[in-house]
């Protein structure tokens, strides 16, 4: 059985509002096996983003803090670590998709170049090949006239376009465990059932390490080995599905 690289025990982490301390995580408990892809689905507010974003620290403290337990990842206590050790684990050891692309996107760069910052530095990779590959992921996403969107800035996508380019540039790092919460929200069906069916393909063959979350059952369902089980109750993990 593959070893875990991910495990999280009693986590439990708040807010501080004027009405007083929120509890958004309450006591959960879990771990990732390398190369699973686990999903984690609930209802809105129930505490799935903030789990997520617990693991990389990106819930803004203050208002949020710890209350307890602990995130460990590849047997390093995350918690306890300082902003700067985190920014040597975002991205690079820990990929993160966000809901909002935007986030994840530079606008004063264009498309083609943020694509081409993943190869750059690759061995064996030229220039006309990097720029290719660059090109070959945006025709993998399904947006139109990849020459021209090529050299467009995010401000000139569609919400749609600019997501599927989030996934996929993310999709193109090497970072050993990737993290996406709720990706294709801004999506129509037809599309999210075609990136659905590409991440299985993609993931299946190269045993990528994944935390899904949505709140769609169906979609954790098909994408997961396992699918976790958020409470309605807020904050708290109802079951996990094998």
């Amino acid at each position: 059985m593959a070893k875990n690289i991910l495990e999280i025990k009693n986590l439990t982490f708040s807010f501080h509002t004027y009405g007083g301390v929120v509890k958004s995580v309450r006591d959960v408990s879990f771990n990732v096996r390398e190369g699973e892809i686990l999903g984690i689905v609930g209802e809105s507010g129930c505490g799935k983003s903030v789990t997520s974003q617990c693991i990389l620290k990106l819930n803004p403290e203050p208002p949020g803090f710890f209350e307890g337990g602990s995130i460990k990842y590849k047997g390093e206590e995350i918690i306890t670590k300082t902003d700067r050790e985190m920014r040597k684990i975002r991205g690079v050891e820990i990929g993160f998709i966000f809901q909002d692309p935007m986030t994840s996107l530079n606008p004063t760069m264009t498309v083609g170049k943020q694509i081409e910052e993943v190869f750059v530095g690759r061995k064996g990779m030229t220039r006309a090949e990097v720029r290719e590959r660059a090109l070959e992921i945006l025709r993998l996403v399904g947006i139109n006239e990849p020459e021209r969107r090529y050299k467009q800035y995010p401000h000139e996508l569609s919400g749609g376009m600019k997501q599927r380019v989030s996934i996929v540039r993310a999709l193109s790092y090497d970072a050993p465990l990737l993290l996406m919460d709720e990706p294709f929200g801004a999506l129509d069906a037809l599309t999210r059932d075609h990136l659905n069916e590409e991440l299985l393909k993609i993931w299946q063959k190269t045993k990528k390490t994944v935390i899904f979350v949505t709140h769609s059952i169906e979609e954790a369902t098909f994408l997961s080995d396992r699918v976790l089980v958020m409470s309605a109750r807020p904050g708290r993990v109802k079951e996990m599905v094998e």
